[in-house]
């Protein structure tokens, strides 16, 4: 079956078609036939390496997999052969404290598909059954791909690390990014308002039509005075920043007293300068995030279902065009998720018979 993977560390240039065999599945695992694969930050981060970083090469990326069940295996319930799926994206050991109290993400062995261990990039995709979940209905399979990393990073930030709370403000930054997508949708489906800053007009535009109440140009020195006004000069309750560097600082500046900040990234630098001094004045939160569990993932998938949340895909490329996905990524000016076609991805989602 053809695959796409990284050869090495470096640029684009690493990304090649590779050939692999048939997937083997065990009597706990499904082999999904993948439709769709979307990109992430993540993505790039990999196929740049870091070090402490080791991946058997040529390493298989791809952490948002949606597809059709295709083989299932003995000891599975549940699936059978034509349900639409999705991957979830990340999963811990299932058995440790942290697992069985909810919190599989803080789990020692939590693995990110595409990152520690190989990925969805691939035409046929085994993997155990506990990680599928099934896909909103009424979706394509590349609408539904772009959603469940940057969705359950956005729901464990807003809603469980965040606690945002209805008629609360929260502060979206990198407007136009896959997890800021979901959060402003998230944010008002809570009941809160949502302020967005993005760094372009169509980021801006888009995040008022996603369901922001204000959005304010992040590329200009005054938005922190701007976000300031819109809130009568109190400041936000929560922050959602994944950005880091300044921009991690300056949201850290425009919470009210009390206030929340919680981050999941660094894509501008992971160094920030910090005035502890406004911190403890101020008595402000400083959250850290990463991923979410797949109940968490369950719970947001099901404002998807509902309608409240749309996946939002900026571009679908052909499997073969990978290098392109990446050079997208990098030039910042995605709105939404880049997502490649591996086989039909624009087939609709019929809703699940019981």
């Amino acid at each position: 079956m053809r695959a796409m993977a990284y050869t090495g560390h470096g640029g684009p240039e690493v990304i090649e078609p590779i050939e692999l065999p048939e997937p083997e599945v065990g009597p706990h695992d499904v082999s999904v036939a993948v439709k769709a694969a979307a990109l992430n930050h993540l993505d790039l981060w990999v196929r740049r390496g870091w070090p402490g970083l080791e991946l058997a090469l040529p390493h298989v990326p791809g952490s948002d997999i949606a597809g059709v069940v295709e083989r299932v295996g003995a000891a599975v319930a549940g699936w059978r052969p034509g349900d639409a799926v999705i991957v979830a994206p990340g999963a811990g050991c299932g058995a440790c404290a942290l697992c069985l109290d909810g919190d599989e993400s803080l789990c020692p062995r939590y693995r990110i598909y595409g990152e520690q261990v190989p990925g969805g990039m691939r035409q046929r995709f085994a993997v155990p059954a506990g990680h599928l979940l099934p896909a909103p209905s009424g979706l394509s399979f590349a609408e539904a791909a772009a959603l469940p990393l940057a969705l359950v990073t956005a729901w464990r930030m807003v809603v469980v690390r965040g606690r945002l709370r209805p008629a609360e403000t929260v502060l979206v930054q990198a407007a136009g990014s896959g997890v800021s997508t979901a959060a402003i949708q998230i944010g008002r489906s809570l009941g809160a308002r949502v302020i967005a800053a993005g760094s372009t007009a169509a980021k801006r535009e888009h995040a008022l039509r996603l369901g922001a109440q204000a959005a304010v140009d992040s590329s200009q020195p005054a938005w922190r005075q701007q976000v300031k006004q819109l809130t009568g000069g109190r400041g936000v309750d929560l922050a959602v920043d994944h950005v880091g560097g300044e921009r991690f600082e300056h949201s850290l500046a425009c919470l009210r007293p009390g206030g929340r900040l919680v981050t999941c990234g660094a894509t501008a630098g992971a160094r920030v300068a910090l005035e502890l001094r406004h911190v403890f004045f101020k008595q402000l939160s400083i959250v850290g995030s990463t991923m979410g569990s797949r109940a968490d993932l369950a719970r947001a998938l099901a404002l998807v279902e509902a309608g409240q949340i749309k996946p939002v895909v900026d571009s679908l490329l052909p499997f073969a065009e990978l290098r392109a996905g990446h050079r997208r990524l990098e030039e910042r000016a995605a709105i939404g998720k880049v997502v490649l076609d591996v086989d039909g991805a624009g087939d609709r989602i019929a809703r699940r018979s019981n």
